[in-house]
Formats: structure tokens, sequence, C-alpha cells
């Protein structure tokens, strides 16, 4: 199966997907407050800026105007700060950085695109579109220094193709492949958002599809090395989402065609180290977020009816289920506020 199929597999399947069954009783420690943006929104993208302010993006369920809304009230009410022009995109990251929010259309060439705003969603400029069409951007990431960010795409000509910038998102340059270790029939899946991460200077990338690997850069994304996840690889299959408190990580992942295979979901790795198998989920995992410091963490999906949130208390090498509540992408906040957002434009905070 190709990427391109397996996208449009995966967005068919969430727009026709059932409604979200009632939420079993959740743990004695989590308990997600939800609200609803617009119910005609699939959320992919999110960045919990603080517990009272954050943003999301998603993908129209009817083929209209894919949406993004802000909240700085906790959730109780969202502004819809949604641009012109974006009907039949997919926005499925957003990032805010300092007095900017960036978010990132992903797709097929000219489909992949990242939009900025410095008014918070007033007005916006498209910094970034993408004229390869051999390209398909799938996730962004920025460096804690605000200046440098990165975005990357699916292989062209079998190595992993990225865009940087340095000066804070106003521009956007393709970067020389010469330092890319070779991918081809990798790919990243652009379900959370999470597929690109930064941790002070290092940056990662998870892919499945012929290989599901984690690939690092300390140089800005000029040059990569891989190690094994340690999940299991496959047409629809590999790590989706990354997590890094330092050098300690946790990925976590599944497969899309057969969702309810719950095997070799989740990974770990201690100060840089190999990755080691940790304790399956329950559910797909489509996102994952440490929660105040390496120890602690948080992995969420909701796709075809592998649904739920989990919990690590050492790091990822065992995971309890919390809650039968699951979602696309998750976030958490330095002060431990989590935020969740998925189908039907559902979002949900907690705090730990």
């Amino acid at each position: 199966m190709t990427k391109r199929t397996a996208l449009a597999l995966l967005t068919a399947a969430v727009l026709t997907a059932a409604p979200t069954a009632t939420a079993a009783p959740p743990g004695p420690e989590l308990d997600w407050r939800t609200s609803v943006t617009d119910s005609d929104q699939n959320l992919r993208g999110l960045d919990a800026v603080s517990a009272s302010e954050a943003w999301v993006s998603g993908e129209s369920r009817s083929g209209g105007a894919a949406g993004i809304f802000h909240t700085t009230d906790g959730g109780r009410s969202w502004q819809d700060v949604t641009p012109p022009g974006t009907e039949g995109l997919s926005l499925r990251d957003v990032e805010v950085v300092g007095g900017a929010v960036h978010v990132l259309a992903i797709g097929p060439g000219e489909d992949s695109r990242i939009l900025r705003t410095t008014d918070e969603g007033a007005t916006w400029q498209e910094t970034f579109r993408n004229d390869d069409p051999a390209a398909f951007y799938n996730c962004m990431a920025f460096y804690p220094d605000g200046r440098r960010g990165l975005a990357v795409s699916d292989p062209v000509d079998g190595r992993i193709q990225l865009v940087a910038t340095d000066d804070g998102g106003r521009t956007w340059e393709v970067l020389p492949g010469t330092g890319m270790v070779p991918t081809e029939g990798e790919a990243q899946f652009s379900s959370s958002g999470d597929c690109l991460t930064v941790s002070a200077d290092r940056a990662h990338i998870v892919t499945g599809g012929a290989s599901s690997r984690v690939l690092t850069s300390t140089d800005h994304g000029l040059t990569w090395t891989a190690r094994g996840s340690a999940l299991r690889a496959g047409d629809a299959a590999g790590a989706f989402a990354a997590s890094f408190t330092g050098r300690h990580g946790i990925v976590v992942g599944g497969d899309f065609d057969d969702p309810a295979n719950t095997r070799q979901t989740t990974a770990r790795s201690h100060a840089g180290g190999a990755w080691r198998s940790g304790e399956d989920l329950t559910h797909v995992g489509e996102d994952v977020a440490h929660v105040r410091g390496s120890r602690l963490a948080l992995a969420t999906g909701d796709y075809r009816g592998s649904e739920g949130t989990s919990l690590t208390r050492d790091g990822g090498k065992s995971w309890e289920r919390v809650t039968d509540q699951g979602f696309h992408t998750l976030d958490c906040t330095p002060g431990g506020t989590c935020w969740g957002a998925g189908s039907e434009g559902m979002v949900g905070t907690l705090r730990s």
C-alpha cells in the first residue's frame, strides 16, 4: 500500500467513523473534561500553551473548510480563526512559538503548506507552499530558541526531505539531502503532528512502512543517524509519534490496517541508547506526551474502535489504561496540564 493510499483510507475511516462510545469510568488520577469546537472537524493539530490556552486544527468531515480554533479560558469557549481558502486541506500540526502561530497543511504537492499568524488568527500569511509533486509533508517542530524549525516530508528520491527556517518561520528552504540516511520505503504518519519532535538541540523523526526507525539530528537537520524503533513495521504500521524529555524518549504506534492488533506499540530509550520494547498498549498509539519529567507520560489513540488513553509511571516500560476516551493528538504543558484533540471536534483537558 502506498503512503497516499494509506492516508486516503485513514481519512475516509475517520470521516465516516461512528460517534465515540460512552467512556468507561477513568482511573482515579485522570478525568478528561471535554468540549466541542466544531463537530464537523476532525482535529489532529494541537499546541497546549498553558492551562487556559490552546490551539487546535483539523479537517472538515463534510468537505468544507479545514478549521483552526483558539481558546484562552481552558476550553470553555473556542474562537474560530480559520483563514479563507482552506477547503479540502488537512491542517494537522500547530506550533506556537513566541508571538507567532504556525499551522501545517499536509498532503501531496501543493496541498503541503504552512500558514502563520502573529495577531492571534485575525490575519494569516502563507509562508511555505510545496512545489515538489513527489513531496508530502507530515509534521513540523521548532527548536527552543524559537528561530529555527523543521518540517518533514516522506522520502523524495529515496531520502526523507525537510524544509528549515532560521527566522522564526517567516521563510522556509529545502535542506540538502546529502546528510539524510537512506529511507526508501519508509514514511511518517501525520496522525498527530508528532512524527517530528525537538528536544533541546536534537530533532527526531519516527517512521513506519518498510522499516520503523527513529532518526536523530544534532545539527538542525543537516545530518541524521538512525536506530530501529522496536515497533513493528508494515504498509500502514510503524511509529506514529514520539516524545522526548532531554535524551529520554518514548515512541508509540500501531497499524492503521489492523488497529485492534496492539502488539509492539510502545518503545523507550534512555540517555540516547537503543530502543527497547515497552508493554503493549490496549489501543492504537497515535500520540504520546511526557508529563513533568522523564518517567510520567500519557499515550492516546482513537481509530476504528481502537481507542483509549494510557499512563506510564516508569518512562514507558509499563502502561496502565486509565480511560476509554481517546484522542488523535496530545500535548502537555510544563505545569502538568494535558490537552487532547480528536474526532468530531472533541477537545479534552486534564490536570495531573
